[in-house]
């Protein structure tokens, strides 16, 4: 974060430390422990202020806390004093920051916030709702350099992007990222000692710093690899952490508002968004407004405008990159006029008409399924889909789920059978085919019974499949076979390949 004096500027990072609180301390990890040594230091308490309700603990901690925060001053020889009168008053300037019962007095309630994870700036330097300095662009550049061993390499990537796009939706700001080192906002997960002279302190500490505009390190978000990087509810989420510290790469400073992404608590917001309307105003305030995204997120639906990055709770689910080279599907199928495209839990939906692709958890778009889906398939004379986890599936008609699932054993499986691999319906022929490893069955949809004589193996009657096939769908007469990130194009009448894309390509990319 920079902080402005009145002669000339002076770049000092914004230093995250983690508590106990939500929503980067999964683990329920005690704060205090975090702040304080194995062993305190001696004090001098006078025996008349000791009290029950404030322990040598409590003081202790507050009194590094106003030190840090406040600007307390430190009294020789290590003494611990709340009769001082610099300690009440600043005991009553963080309360008063927080909205709290201005007391003076170490209540639970000033003692809770004083265990809050929060960011290591002090709240009394020019600590307001201005902003501090700004790029003199609104084409900015990123690059990411060393890489957290915690997450995939393009979930990094993906939720790096996401955090700067949190920002660029709001304002008229955009990211372009470059593969060298002389990007605006440099990107690295460090430890320790790591070159710009405030060093991390391991697990339970300091997430992250980042420091504002400028030359040098201005702009550059530090992430300590020594906490659990994760995309999710658990461990620390690199996305909100990260979404906070571009704020202050970008100029803003920390907010009084407890619904502000630059509060400086980390607090479960109650919205959806992670950014308050105020984050808005003064984002725009440095950039201007973005003027192609007139209605800021709105609530996704089956048709209306989705928000992939903040869908189904107050934290963003680990979004897909659609566009990532090895990308492979767990299950395709048309269902009406829209083709769907299956991936852990997580779905894309193009429609044939449109260009637009509808992405998300699959919860967004079909609450009751909570479950990855292995295989699906679509019946046209039915107007029914049929999604398939393990060895149950669901039906869908419309867009809504029908009843509660059934067992694979309603289609005539036997018993061994536990799962499907991939299912294709060819409406010439009026069969469904399901694949399960390297071999087949033959369903009658008319009749509603196994074909006699299968299973068969896939390359007796498929010429050059000759894999487990992890995705089928029939359009135009072919057979689409997804085997990892490659789709074959299979010609069903004369029983050989024809042609060879990336699975990817059916996304646009």
């Amino acid at each position: 974060m920079s902080y402005i004096s009145n002669s000339q500027p002076v770049t000092v990072p914004e230093r995250v430390a983690t508590g106990g609180g939500r929503p980067f301390d999964a683990r329920n990890e005690s704060p205090p422990e975090a702040r304080l040594p194995a062993s305190p230091a001696p004090a001098l308490i006078p025996e008349g202020e000791r009290s029950l309700s404030e322990p040598h603990d409590d003081l202790k901690l507050a009194t590094e806390y106003l030190q840090q925060y406040y600007n307390l001053r430190k009294e020789p020889y290590g003494r611990l004093k709340r009769s001082w009168p610099s300690f009440s008053s600043k005991v009553m300037d963080m309360q008063v920051f927080f909205g709290l019962n201005t007391t003076g007095v170490l209540d639970s309630e000033t003692l809770e916030v004083m265990r809050s994870p929060r960011c290591g700036v002090p709240d009394v330097e020019d600590y307001n709702h201005s902003q501090g300095t700004h790029w003199k662009k609104n084409v900015i550049t990123y690059s990411i350099g060393r890489y957290t061993r915690d997450l995939p390499r393009r979930t990094v990537d993906f939720l790096v992007e996401s955090a700067l796009s949190l920002w660029a939706r709001a304002s008229g700001l955009t990211f372009v990222r470059l593969h060298s080192h002389n990007a605006d906002i440099m990107v690295e997960f460090v430890t320790d000692e790591h070159g710009d002279l405030y060093p991390f302190d391991g697990p339970r500490g300091t997430l992250a710093h980042a420091f504002g505009p400028g030359e040098g390190t201005g702009g550059d978000a530090h992430f300590d690899d020594d906490e659990y990087w994760t995309s999710g509810d658990k461990g620390v989420n690199l996305y909100v952490v990260a979404a906070h510290e571009f704020g202050h790469s970008l100029g803003l400073k920390h907010s009084r508002n407890p619904e502000s992404l630059m509060y400086p608590t980390y607090n479960s917001p109650d919205s959806p968004n992670l950014l308050s309307t105020e984050d808005i105003a003064n984002i725009n305030a440095l950039y201007g407004p973005n003027r192609g995204h007139p209605q800021y997120f709105s609530r996704y639906g089956w048709t209306s405008q989705y928000n992939p990055w903040l869908s189904g709770s107050q934290y963003p689910r680990l979004i897909q990159n659609k566009c990532a080279p090895d990308l492979s599907f767990d299950a395709v199928s048309t269902l009406g006029d829209a083709t769907f495209f299956f991936r852990e839990r997580y779905l894309w939906i193009k429609h044939n008409e449109q260009y637009d692709i509808k992405e998300g958890p699959i919860t967004n778009f079909m609450p009751k399924i909570e479950t990855s889906i292995d295989a699906a398939f679509w019946v046209p004379r039915r107007s029914t889909a049929y999604l398939i986890h393990e060895s149950m599936f669901w039906t869908v008609k419309g867009s809504l789920v029908r009843g509660k699932p059934k067992p694979l054993s309603h289609f005539g499986f036997p018993i061994w059978v536990q799962d499907v691999d991939a299912a294709v319906h060819i409406v010439k022929t009026g069969r469904t085919l399901f694949f399960v490893h390297d071999i087949y069955w033959s369903y009658n949809e008319k009749r509603r019974i196994m074909d006699f004589g299968y299973p068969k193996y896939i390359s007796d009657d498929f010429p050059g499949i000759n894999t487990t096939i992890s995705a089928a769908v029939h359009k135009e007469g072919f057979i689409y076979f997804f085997v990892g990130p490659q789709v074959y194009k299979y010609d069903y009448t004369q029983k050989h390949v024809v042609g060879v894309e990336k699975a990817n390509s059916w996304l646009g990319c």
